[in-house]
C-alpha cells in the first residue's frame, strides 16, 4: 500500500502550515526551556512520531502529518545547533545540508530506481522518503536564515523571495513538461525557508523586522490550522493515492 498522501492543494497547504508551524514551535521550546532540553525532547519526539508512522505501513493522514510535523520542529533545531552551538555559519549549513539531501537522493535513485512519491510502497523505500523529508527541512531552515540574516533581506523579503521561486517549478511542470519528480522535490525544497521566513515575520520582533506577535501565539495559531487541514483530509481521504501514471515514475 502507498504510504504517503497524493499531492493536492491540501497537501501543500498543509506542507506550508507544516514548516511554518516547525520553525515557531522549534524557536519557542528553545527559548522556553534549556536549550539541550528542548533538542533532546525534539529528537525523543521525532522518534516515536516515526515508529509510529512507519508501523501503520500506510498512508493515514494524522500519522503521516504528524511526522511531518515533528520533523519540522527537530528538523529547525538541527540546524538551528550547528549555527548556535557550533557556530557554523549559515552558508556552510545550508551546503552541507544539501550535499546530505543529494546524498540520500543518489542512494535512493540507485536502489530503488525512482525517486518518485508515487511509488513509496515499501518500508525501504519510505525510509529514504523520511531521510530526504529530514535534510529537507534542515536545508530549508539553515537556507532561509541565510537569506534572512546573513543576506540582510529580512524576513518579508526573504518570503517574498522563496515565493517567486516556488512558482518556477510549478510554471514548469504545467506548462512546459518539467520532469514531475525533479519539480515536486525542488518545490518541496523551497516550501521550507518560504514557511519558515513567514513564521519568522510573524513571530519575531520589530527590531529584526518582524510584526513582533510572539513565538508562542503563532505556533497555536499555526497549529490549529494545520488540524483544520488534516481533519479534513482524514474525513474525505481526498489525498489517498492511487498508482501514478508510468511517465511519473522515473
Amino acid at each position: 500500500m502507498l504510504r504517503v498522501p497524493q499531492i493536492t492543494a491540501a497537501f501543500w497547504a498543509a506542507k506550508a502550515l507544516s514548516t511554518a508551524l516547525g520553525e515557531s514551535a522549534s524557536d519557542f521550546l528553545v527559548n522556553a526551556m534549556a536549550p539541550q532540553i528542548a533538542v533532546a525532547l525534539g529528537f525523543v519526539a521525532f522518534v516515536a512520531a516515526l515508529v509510529i508512522q512507519l508501523r501503520v505501513g500506510r498512508y493515514l493522514a494524522w500519522t503521516y502529518w504528524l511526522a511531518v510535523v515533528v520533523v519540522g520542529v527537530f528538523g529547525t533545531m538541527a540546524a538551528d545547533v550547528m549555527h548556535v552551538a557550533l557556530g557554523v555559519p549559515y552558508p556552510v549549513s545550508t551546503l552541507f545540508y544539501a550535499a546530505v539531501l543529494a546524498a540520500v537522493f543518489v542512494a535512493w535513485r540507485r536502489t530503488e530506481g525512482t525517486l518518485s512519491i508515487h511509488s513509496i510502497d515499501t518500508l525501504r523505500r519510505e525510509l529514504f522518503y523520511w531521510a530526504a523529508v529530514v535534510a529537507t527541512f534542515a536545508m530549508g531552515t539553515a537556507l532561509g536564515d541565510f537569506t534572512a540574516n546573513t543576506l540582510h533581506l529580512g524576513y518579508l523579503p526573504s518570503a517574498v523571495l522563496f515565493a517567486v521561486l516556488i512558482v518556477i517549478p510549478a510554471a514548469g511542470r504545467r506548462w512546459l513538461r518539467w520532469n514531475p519528480v525533479a519539480c515536486f522535490w525542488t518545490a518541496y525544497v523551497i516550501t521550507r525557508p518560504l514557511g519558515a521566513s513567514v513564521a519568522d515575520w510573524l513571530g519575531k520582533p520589530r527590531a529584526v523586522t518582524g510584526l513582533g506577535l510572539g513565538d508562542g501565539p503563532v505556533t497555536i495559531a499555526l497549529a490549529l490550522c494545520i488540524v483544520g487541514v488534516v481533519g479534513y483530509l482524514a474525513v474525505t481521504r481526498s489525498d489517498v493515492q492511487h498508482p501514478a501514471p508510468a511517465s511519473e515514475t522515473a
